[in-house]
């Protein structure tokens, strides 16, 4: 029968059947056949086929019916209904057709659903991402009433960064689901300080990127309402998370921008309360800044300050300065730091205090200290090849360290510069020394196997646990200027530096002291064990050229070379 339509199966259904009942009821009850017989048989084979025929072609008509519901089923799914059970003339005539139906759609609408929440959600925090807050921050920011405020909170994690590298992933993406809890908190309580007027004014969270969070308040009462929100939110993130046992602080920096006072879009609003963070960051974290005109103006000439930036490294402005470190008490030249320099063409000679941090929050960091480290390495290859024998200081910033290949790069570098890998010394923060990944720590440690120093620089302005201060890849620990600058007048300075070094050489470190500017403090740091020294005492950074005639005329028996 295959290949047959429904209506031939039918005909041929009913023929059958008349046939069957023609040849039952011509042989039934008798032993002969007649006419009267066959007539007889014949008229019943007739009305079987007939009442057959008849019956097939109602199921016919059923099951066509019950297609042609089916067809109008498929065409509103393909308009998008997915929601509509199976017509109920399909689940009467086709009951398991109507059944796979039903689980086809449930199963689409399941698929549907996963699609969108992965396209929409972040899957850490379950907030909506960055594409679906802008779609409902836009939406009720359109909504709101001229006489109306809203505020936008921007919210970066401060030490995110520090317990993804050092806890992993998992542990940041468990601290993650929680800040969006409490951020989560903070919106309910929102809701009750103000009475909603309309459906429209529950606060909406979401998770741009990392550890950046925003919240929109659609209503508050005034600016002051406003700052009482992000307060609210910052003492939330400010309390320790708990996790894998352990009690993490991490904090958060809020930039906090009111609508129609500092915009009345998203687009407004978001520059506006990044600013503000970016400033709350700069002035110490774990603070709320409120947008104003004076951060307008300072937003703007950092912007002028990146491209200025990058006019310098397409214009190559920058130049090193070199400063020598004279070991105690034989004052022998142990090492030349190299230092940063921005000749600008308006604004002459800058130090790195004045750009460093704009470049760090621009991504120049990266091209500044890779200037850096060829120049200086070449300038090493130089002097090697001319009987020079010195070693050269280069700092290294976290950023640069953090970034994909940096431990390759140098070693390259350090190949086609032809420097002598042994007289090349790191200088790394007091920070990245008690925070860096082990990643970058085991990079160091390595570096040293091959020879390279590595040094700590600016230690004491920072937080050092000495137990893992014990266990760092470093050679020297270069103690700050501020723990240097009172030793001559008070005998508490004096204790704590004379421990701090006590500590440094006890670990097998040498201890070098920046910033020394008088040859009264030279003296002191001699008598208390400090192994060198490096500042104005000794010599001023200076150029290579006069460097170089520095070192000509270098005694080693006096304070400062004699010329």
């Amino acid at each position: 029968m295959e290949g047959l339509s429904l209506k031939s199966r039918a005909i041929a259904f009913a023929l059958c059947a008349g046939a069957v009942v023609f040849i039952l009821a011509l042989f039934a009850g008798t032993s002969s056949v007649s006419g009267k017989n066959v007539l007889g048989a014949l008229v019943a084979a007739m009305i079987c086929g007939v009442m057959s025929w008849a019956s097939a072609e109602r199921a016919i008509a059923g099951v066509a019916e019950a297609v042609d519901r089916l067809a109008l089923r498929l065409r509103a799914a393909a308009d998008g209904d997915l929601m509509s059970p199976a017509p109920e003339k399909v689940r009467e005539t086709l009951p398991e057709l109507a059944d796979a139906m039903d689980g086809l759609f449930a199963q689409v609408r399941a698929n549907f659903d996963s699609v969108h929440t992965l396209a929409m959600f972040d899957p850490v925090t379950q907030l909506p991402n960055r594409i679906n807050f802008r779609r409902s921050a836009e939406r009720l920011l359109a909504r709101r009433e001229a006489d109306e405020m809203a505020a936008l909170l921007f919210v970066d994690l401060d030490r995110f960064k520090f317990v993804n590298d050092s806890m992993g992933h998992a542990c940041g993406d468990e601290v993650l689901a929680m800040v969006a809890n409490r951020l989560r908190l903070v919106a309910a309580r929102a809701e009750v300080d103000v009475p909603a007027t309309r459906p429209d004014t529950t606060p909406v969270i979401g998770r741009l990127a990392g550890d950046e969070f925003t919240l929109l308040f659609p209503v508050v009462r005034d600016g002051a309402h406003a700052e009482r929100l992000a307060w609210r939110a910052l003492h939330a993130l400010s309390e320790p998370f708990v996790v894998a046992g352990q009690n993490i602080d991490v904090g958060a920096s809020i930039g906090l921008a009111i609508a129609p006072d500092n915009g009345v879009d998203l687009i407004g609003l978001m520059r506006a309360a990044d600013i503000a963070m970016y400033h709350a960051k700069a002035q110490g974290r774990r603070q709320v800044r409120r947008f104003d005109a004076q951060l307008d103006a300072a937003a703007e000439q950092r912007l002028q300050l990146e491209r200025e930036l990058r006019r310098a490294i397409e214009r190559g402005e920058f130049e090193l300065a070199f400063q020598p470190q004279v070991r105690l008490p034989g004052q022998e030249v142990v090492a030349v730091e190299a230092l940063l320099r921005w000749r600008h063409p308006e604004r002459g000679l800058l130090l790195p205090n004045a750009f460093i941090h704009a470049a760090e929050e621009c991504g120049l960091i990266r091209e500044i200290g890779d200037w850096v480290l060829q120049r200086a390495l070449r300038t090493l290859a130089a002097w090697h090849a001319a009987g020079l024998d010195q070693r050269i200081a280069i700092n290294v910033s976290p950023r640069q360290l953090a970034q994909p290949g940096f431990f390759a790069r140098l070693r390259t570098l350090i190949v086609e510069t032809g420097a002598p890998i042994g007289r090349v010394e790191i200088e790394i923060t007091e920070t990245l020394a008690m925070q860096g990944s082990d990643a970058v720590l085991e990079g160091l440690r390595e570096l040293r196997c091959e020879g390279i120093s590595v040094a700590i620089d600016d230690f004491g302005t920072g937080y050092s646990n000495l137990a893992r201060l014990r266990k760092l890849p470093v050679d020297r620990v270069k103690l700050d200027r501020s723990l240097i600058q009172d030793v001559t007048h008070s005998a508490e300075a004096r204790t704590l530096i004379h421990s701090v070094i006590a500590l440094i050489n006890g670990l097998g470190f040498e201890a070098v002291a920046e910033g020394v500017e008088e040859a009264a403090q030279k003296d002191v740091l001699r008598a208390i064990g400090c192994g060198a020294v490096q500042g104005y005492a000794i010599a001023r950074p200076m150029d290579e050229p006069a460097l170089l005639a520095w070192l000509a005329a270098f005694d080693p028996d006096g304070a400062r070379a004699t010329a």
